[in-house]
């Protein structure tokens, strides 16, 4: 059974940085297609940045220059480093990973239950 698992998020302030972290476990395949996704109350769900098989990231223009991902296939692990926090920034973000034969379909694949970020102006 796959399971995804974040952690990392928290509260910081305005300017201030987080490093959220999302692991794969179970029947593992080194080369998940994984993304992060966040949602604020009252808002709908957003892309934040999704990874394909290659590593190569595709960044929301709200958060280009600001955050950063990373991954570690032997674990698999999927890091966000979030820089230059704004108050519109807080959400819950949540980790979804899918096989890679169904990249496209992230969105359908197995979530995590979330890790808060809130920022304070």
């Amino acid at each position: 059974q796959v399971r995804v698992v974040e952690s990392g998020g928290g509260s910081v302030q305005s300017g201030g940085s987080l490093r959220l972290s999302c692991t794969v476990t179970g029947p593992t395949y080194n080369r998940y297609c994984m993304g992060w996704f966040r949602q604020a109350p009252g808002k709908e769900r957003e892309e934040v940045v999704t990874v394909d098989g290659d590593g190569s990231p595709r960044y929301a223009d709200s958060v280009k220059g600001r955050f950063t991902i990373s991954r570690d296939n032997a674990k698999p692990t999927l890091y966000l480093m979030m820089n230059s926090l704004k108050p519109e920034d807080t959400a819950l973000y949540r980790c979804a990973a899918i096989e890679p034969v169904f990249c496209n379909d992230l969105i359908s694949g197995y979530w995590g239950q979330g890790t808060q970020v809130t920022v304070s102006s």
